[in-house]
């Protein structure tokens, strides 16, 4: 692949700190303006990196790497960037806390109006949203890693104390996000003859099936989700499923549904806001959930022991929505022997929305579960080939002509409708521009668990040309040069030209960065048949040793001539990794071989002289 992370992050963090960091004030917000999520953006674009990667660590003065501190340098030298990082944060939290201590997770200038003459109210820009949930889970977290690790190298008492003080304010903000999830979690049940039944067995049966017996095998498959949803006792998303002839959806609305249940916990969450969004999962709205959610039982926050036990119920209770969300989408997404429902681009959503955006949505769900099956590569090709198809359609790789409708995706996005929103006033929407950056991430996660060199170098190809079209769209020019997005650069029918970054793109890009780097500090891709060839030739290279050792037998009290002895030592690291790099291993035992000839024939020279 033709993407060097450690570079790109290291250009990508010396451009956010040149625009973030001005007159030394940090300044907050970029082209949607100052809110939850955006701020939360523009903080993990400094701090997910430094959280995820060992060589972007921040937390430890004494180990701060000199090519950090040089794309850094604006912000300080190690010990003044640690101290300006608990400056931020406490802003942050003081910024997005109500006064009665409730955090603030709502989309602010983030929500847009339905219709151009419509005004939002300040009621509706407070709702909270659940990508603010799930963005200050991975905000909150990060925070919570660094203070554990900072407080170890601090001496003084007054800096000590506003550690203590932050990882109060972000735990509590962490519980709260978490509960907001409990909260906004949703299962929509529906007749079989309802409309949205209708489209949802439309959208299963590929093959033309009688409708019947699509229904009567559907509802089979599902029949361990119906069961996992049933049990469910905490937060929103309880409904009863015990009439098995009942369809249905589950996953995250837009915000805190309807009448949701407050969650009864020991925590402090504040008050629990009343619910307004729509009691029905929306596609964006559960992708975003189930990427934030992964950070609560990561690794990271397991070694560090970043949650208590009382959060730590609340975190299984969501993986346990984690698991039947992820499990319900792939049911769906791949049901059937011919064709996956996936395979039919455009998806068509229960409501009768279509759009490619939705298939990007759902691929998602079904890379997840292919990632921890460690699936095929059958599987993993036909996924390869609905990202290809994916990014021709949205003219990523494909050039776009003059009016191409599949330009919208990228500009000015697609629209979300909020439903519940308007009993607050006019109907606002979400919209949603992450399209390009999103496809990547998608590729390159189906690549990491290719285990066909020909479907990696597939995805890789694929991965380059998107990559492409991504950096095109960087600003090219000024203070804000090397960070996201400017679409007219790679669409040159957009007349809108930004004059502001975007954190929303930026910090996926991020994201996307930092995912590449922890794949390419994993073992490369072993092919069995390297590996067998490898044995084979090693075989023959320990048999060719053994008759040199006994031709050239070494004297008392002498080793046997270096040669011989680094042949010796070179077929011995072959066989310590051949198991996980079967071509290095080639690699040393065809040098070895070479010797071994080289000993052969002047033996055999020696002798006919003679």
């Amino acid at each position: 692949m033709k993407l060097q992370p450690r570079q790109q992050l290291m250009e990508l963090w010396e451009a956010a700190a040149r625009t973030s960091y001005r007159d030394r004030q940090w300044v907050w917000g970029g082209r949607d303006g100052a809110n939850s999520i955006a701020d939360a953006e523009q903080l993990l674009c400094l701090m997910y990196p430094a959280a995820e990667l060992p060589g972007f660590r921040l937390d430890t003065p004494d180990e701060t790497a000199d090519d950090v501190l040089n794309a850094l340098d604006v912000l300080g030298d190690s010990v003044e960037i640690p101290r300006l990082l608990l400056r931020l944060f406490t802003q942050y939290l003081r910024t997005y806390t109500y006064e009665d201590g409730r955090p603030d997770f709502s989309g602010g200038s983030y929500f847009q109006p339905g219709a151009p003459d419509d005004e939002i109210t300040a009621d509706q820009r407070a709702i909270d949203v659940v990508d603010s949930y799930s963005m200050s889970i991975t905000l909150m977290l990060s925070m919570l890693g660094f203070l554990r690790v900072f407080r170890q190298s601090v001496r003084r008492e007054g800096i000590r104390r506003e550690i203590r003080e932050l990882e109060a304010l972000a735990g509590d903000r962490l519980s709260a996000a978490m509960v907001g999830m409990l909260r906004s979690f949703s299962v929509n049940a529906f007749e079989p003859s309802s409309p949205q039944g209708e489209a949802l067995l439309r959208t299963a049966n590929q093959t033309g099936a009688p409708r019947r017996r699509v229904l009567d095998d559907f509802q089979k498959q599902l029949q361990e989700v119906r069961a996992g949803l049933r049990d469910l006792t905490i937060g929103s998303g309880v409904v009863d499923l015990d009439n098995p002839n009942l369809l249905f959806e589950c996953g995250w609305s837009w915000s805190v549904v309807k009448d949701a249940p407050t969650v009864e916990t020991n925590l402090e969450v504040g008050q629990q806001p009343k619910g307004v969004a729509a009691d029905t999962p929306y596609l964006y709205f559960t992708v975003n959930a189930l990427v934030g959610l992964v950070d609560l039982w990561s690794e990271r926050t397991r070694v560090l022991g970043l949650l208590n036990d009382d959060q730590q119920k609340l975190a299984t209770a969501l993986q346990r929505r984690w698991d039947l969300t992820q499990a319900y989408w792939r049911t769906v997404a791949t049901y059937g022997r011919g064709r996956w429902p996936l395979e039919d681009i455009p998806w068509r959503t229960t409501d009768g929305k279509e759009s490619d955006y939705y298939s990007l949505g759902v691929t998602a769900m079904v890379v997840q579960y292919l990632a921890r099956s460690r699936a095929g590569d059958v599987d993993l090709n036909r996924v390869a080939g609905i990202l290809e198809e994916l990014a021709m359609r949205a003219r990523i790789i494909r050039r776009a002509v003059p009016g191409d409708p599949p330009v919208a995706l990228h500009t000015p996005g697609v629209r979300v409708n909020l439903h519940g929103s308007d009993e607050l006033g006019p109907q606002m929407i979400w919209v949603v521009s992450d399209f390009a950056i999103t496809l990547l991430k998608r590729t390159i996660w189906v690549s990491n668990v290719a285990q066909s060199s020909r479907t990696r170098e597939r995805l890789h190809n694929l991965a380059d040309q998107i990559w492409q079209h991504i950096q095109a769209r960087q600003f090219a020019g000024g203070v804000h040069k090397g960070l996201w997005d400017q679409p007219a650069n790679a669409f040159p029918d957009i007349g809108l030209r930004y004059e502001q970054p975007s954190w929303y793109f930026t910090e996926r890009v991020v994201e996307f960065l930092v995912s590449l780097a922890q794949a390419s500090g994993e073992p490369p891709l072993r092919s069995s048949q390297l590996f067998e060839i490898a044995g084979e030739m090693l075989s023959e290279a320990e048999h060719l040793l053994s008759r040199e050792q006994v031709l050239r037998p070494a004297l008392p009290g002498q080793h046997l001539r270096s040669s011989v002895s680094g042949v010796q030592a070179a077929l011995q690291r072959a066989r310590a990794i051949m198991g996980e790099r079967p071509g290095s291993a080639i690699a040393l035992i065809s040098d070895a071989l070479l010797e071994l000839e080289r000993q052969a024939t002047a033996r055999e020279n020696a002798s006919e002289a003679m």
